[in-house]
């Protein structure tokens, strides 16, 4: 783009909580005129018909309609990470705005981290590490014991591509795999990783060892697993949600924990997040909780970065958009 002016783009800051990486901004630009929402606050009148990209990392900055009205020449969104229920997106389209997401870029560290969360519920890591570096500990007990992943049941809900490649690693665990997902995989898919399908959910539930949630939050999926989802699981199972915290009723999962109807929770998301320090869950000793860090790894997040500036590059040239998410 050589003697052409760079294509401004909103970000909301560099740096700080939610900002682009310090480490990014380099990059982007070589490629955008990057301007804050400080700055384009402060200068509405003159950037207001120049910016034609948000550039949103960690769902920032936040679109709503009276941003949209104020930016007639805005023609695409990319968004970071694979969810996109932070965006309306009848609300982008009947502004002629497209968007883009990161599926593909997030998937290998998100399923890696569905088979640790899994690795550290069934072995009981967090509360091993913990009487390990205890200061009351005198001694290990012998009858403190942890649960089999290997040769165990692992149903997973929602078989896109991270669900898929947490089945591909959960092969090599000699697990047995069911599914279940609105659209069937074909059998070569199925076939290579030893996959069964699932048709209702029911049957999942009922069978599973480990129920790994993998799905995109939609109104379908809204506390997809309540209360009666829970009591179909075996008392021995554990549930594991890396996908959005709102696919589970949590006041459900704190009873069904609580009750012991389930043995445990492995939740990468919940909400609100973070959870309120006064919430239930903190105090459970069968939950394991981490910081909705699926995908956090240097690698990723710059190759998140790097798929979203394609994103907008072909968003502004007409061309076919890669990732490019669809009413």
């Amino acid at each position: 783009m050589e003697g052409q002016e760079l294509p401004y783009v909103l970000i909301d800051c560099i740096g700080g909580k939610h900002g682009v990486y310090e480490d990014h901004v380099e990059f982007l630009e070589k490629h955008f005129h990057l301007i804050s929402m400080k700055e384009y606050l402060e200068n509405k009148k003159p950037l207001s018909e120049k910016i034609r990209a948000i550039y949103m990392w960690y769902h920032k900055p936040v679109i709503n309609e009276e941003l949209l009205q104020s930016l007639p020449n805005l023609k695409i969104v990319a968004s970071s990470g694979v969810g996109i229920d932070h965006l309306d997106l009848h609300l982008l389209s009947s502004y002629g705005v497209k968007v883009a997401n990161t599926p593909f870029a997030v998937s290998t560290d998100t399923a890696d981290f569905g088979m640790a969360l899994m690795l550290a519920s069934s072995r009981r890591l967090v509360e091993g590490y913990q009487m390990a570096v205890s200061p009351d500990t005198d001694y290990f007990p012998g009858d403190w014991l942890g649960a089999e992943v290997s040769g165990a049941t692992l149903g997973i809900v929602g078989m896109g591509t991270i669900g898929y490649k947490v089945a591909q690693r959960a092969k090599a665990f000699e697990m047995k795999i069911l599914y279940h997902n609105r659209n069937r995989r074909n059998k070569e898919e199925e076939s290579a990783v030893g996959a069964v399908y699932c048709k209702k959910i029911d049957d999942l539930l009922q069978q599973s060892d480990f129920v790994l949630l993998s799905v995109t939050l939609t109104p379908q999926t809204h506390k997809l697993i309540g209360k009666r989802e829970l009591e179909l699981m075996k008392p021995t199972a554990t549930l594991i949600n890396i996908s959005r915290g709102l696919v589970v009723d949590q006041d459900a999962l704190v009873e069904a924990l609580q009750k012991k109807v389930i043995k445990a929770a492995a939740l990468d998301v919940t909400y609100p997040e973070p959870l309120p320090r006064d919430h239930p869950l903190l105090k459970l000793k069968n939950v394991i909780i981490t910081p909705h860090i699926g995908s956090a790894t240097k690698k990723t997040r710059r190759l998140m970065m790097e798929d979203m500036t394609e994103s907008i590059q072909a968003g502004l040239t007409g061309l076919p958009i890669p990732n490019e998410v669809l009413l």
